[in-house]
């Protein structure tokens, strides 16, 4: 399992402080990938996977779960850690992302908390989307990529 190390964070001090934060890269029953519009910094307007900080106490199983909840109304399981990533935060600190794959198990997609919206995205709406930085390449690597667009959607 490989640690993302974007570009940004080459020139970043090497002494700065880390968060532990956590990714959920979230499927529903026809592979497509959850996506949300970030409604902070950092990636403000730009779609992402849902996650965020890590909270005192909490392992990252449930921070996946709390999280998930909270930016899109969505119950998931998680099934396996797939990689990580570490990115500048605008303070200056390292977040040190560890991503999951889940499954959506139930509850109402709903876009809140640090989200202004979600969608489940094939690999075509995903190439249209204005996405976080290395997000695509994450996903690649980690043989996460959504499907593309059934015959049946492309109304074939």
């Amino acid at each position: 399992m490989k640690v993302r190390v974007l570009p940004s964070l080459l020139m970043a001090d090497s002494r700065a402080r880390s968060t532990r934060c956590v990714g959920a890269v979230v499927f529903d029953g026809a592979g497509r990938v959850l996506l949300v519009r970030r409604a902070n910094e950092p990636g403000r307007g730009r779609w992402s996977v849902p996650g965020g900080r890590v909270e005192a106490g909490e392992t990252d199983q449930h921070a996946v779960i709390r999280e998930v909840a909270e930016e899109t109304g969505l119950e998931v399981e998680i099934t396996r850690r797939v990689g990580g990533v570490r990115r500048c935060a605008p303070d200056g600190r390292v977040f040190d992302i560890h991503d999951y794959t889940c499954r959506a198990t139930g509850g109402t997609l709903q876009a809140g908390d640090d989200a202004d919206d979600a969608r489940w995205c094939d690999r075509d709406t995903l190439a249209s989307l204005p996405i976080v930085d290395g997000l695509v390449e994450a996903l690649t690597e980690w043989d996460c990529l959504p499907p593309g667009p059934t015959a049946h959607s492309r109304g074939s």
